[in-house]
């Protein structure tokens, strides 16, 4: 058996990172993402009305309340939520139409849809969470990205406390202290899991020829 005939097709996996805001987790999504091609961003669904320069079916899926709902009903989402006066959730779908494929997911979502994935799709996940290496460097951040006022600065960091309290529902806690190594260790989680003797699934077919040939 040559080196070219090495070619074990697996599962794909969910990779979802969750932290409090200002703790680095969109930056780090978009490094994983331009860095890995067989990494894909989930696109979620929403009923609220498509902003300027939006995108069905790249940004969202923009959706009836009517539409959502029936979809709710029939167990199509994998995770769902109302925020204020819309609702948003991951189709089960095009999750595991990638999966098949042998692609892996990425999930930018806080514990409450991360427990509902956990239900959900426990099998195919692994959990990521990013802790900043401490409050005032927490705070920081959030006042040096100038985006928020000083008092949805405050109430990001109040709300920081009960996201921070779900660390233990994780497989892998990540201090976010320095962006390049935090990005090397979530690449070397991602290795690892796809690695993963269940996630494997042409490696009996692989060692069968392999036996074969010895």
């Amino acid at each position: 058996m040559s080196d070219s005939e090495i070619n074990i097709t697996r599962r794909g996996l969910m990779l979802v990172l969750s932290s409090p805001s200002g703790a680095g987790k969109t930056t780090l999504s978009r490094r994983l993402l331009d860095s890995d091609p067989e990494l894909t961003m989930s696109i979620s669904a929403t009923t609220r009305h498509p902003r300027r320069g939006e995108i069905d079916g790249k940004d969202y899926y923009f959706l009836t309340t009517e539409d959502f709902g029936i979809m709710r009903n029939k167990g199509e989402f994998l995770e769902s939520a109302k925020v204020f006066d819309n609702y948003y959730g991951t189709p089960r779908g095009p999750v595991e139409e990638a999966l098949k494929a042998g692609r892996d997911v990425l999930f930018d979502i806080d514990w409450q849809g991360t427990q509902q994935l956990t239900e959900n799709a426990k099998g195919d996940l692994v959990k990521v969470f990013i802790l900043p290496p401490s409050a005032y460097e927490l705070e920081r951040r959030l006042k040096t990205r100038a985006q928020d006022s000083d008092e949805v600065v405050a109430r990001r960091m109040e709300e920081a406390s009960e996201e921070i309290s779900h660390y233990s529902e994780y497989e892998y806690i990540i201090v976010n202290d320095d962006v390049d190594n935090t990005f090397r260790e979530l690449q070397a989680i991602l290795h690892a899991e796809r690695l993963r003797l269940e996630r494997q699934t042409g490696l009996s077919n692989f060692v069968k020829r392999l036996r074969d040939a010895l």
